[in-house]
């Protein structure tokens, strides 16, 4: 009488666990990462250039000596600045296109923009065009009415700089603060 159960055994046995190919294994790898490396590179190339696309746009201007007594503070996070009225049109030159905490300051003299990390910047009040209350800009969208939204005018051309306040509740006033002070210097101008 013979056994089966080593017959069967046996042919279990002929096929061996597969070999990892490691060189493969590690070339994709590689691979991938030079890939990713390459793309963020290109998207840096893209920020340099669109900063060398925007260099007409003049300095920014800084806080006068003596702005005078602080109307409104407000401490929170600037989201960036765009060209006014196409919210995804980022303007990056002079580092508006970076993203910071912020301390802005509101007096009779301007808008105080201080960024830790960051250039800090001023806008005048006669620079001011209008305060509103929007979702989103460049990039960072909130709920309705999450975001503070600031048109300037800065050489010859009309910025929207975005900004969130570490207590939403306080947007209300910032833009009907700055919407009467702007409505205040139109109608002294006018005069």
């Amino acid at each position: 009488m013979t056994s089966v159960a080593p017959v069967i055994l046996l042919a279990a046995e002929k096929e061996s666990a597969q070999v990892t190919d490691w060189a493969a294994r590690v070339g994709w790898v590689v691979g991938l990462g030079l890939f990713v490396a390459l793309v963020y590179w290109l998207m840096r190339e893209g920020w340099k250039w669109r900063g060398t696309l925007q260099g007409d746009l003049p300095a920014l201007p800084s806080a006068p000596d003596d702005p005078g007594a602080a109307k409104l503070v407000l401490s929170g996070r600037y989201h960036g600045s765009t060209t006014a009225g196409q919210w995804l049109d980022r303007i990056v030159a002079h580092g508006l296109g970076t993203r910071s905490r912020v301390e802005l300051t509101l007096t009779d003299a301007g808008l105080d923009v201080v960024r830790p990390g960051a250039a800090d910047f001023f806008i005048p009040v006669a620079a001011l065009r209008e305060a509103r209350l929007d979702k989103g800009i460049a990039g960072k969208v909130l709920t309705e009415g999450g975001l503070l939204v600031v048109t300037w005018a800065h050489g010859d051309k009309l910025i929207d700089s975005g900004f969130r306040s570490d207590h939403a509740a306080e947007h209300n006033e910032w833009v009907d603060t700055l919407n009467d002070m702007i409505n205040k210097t139109e109608t002294e101008g006018a005069r």
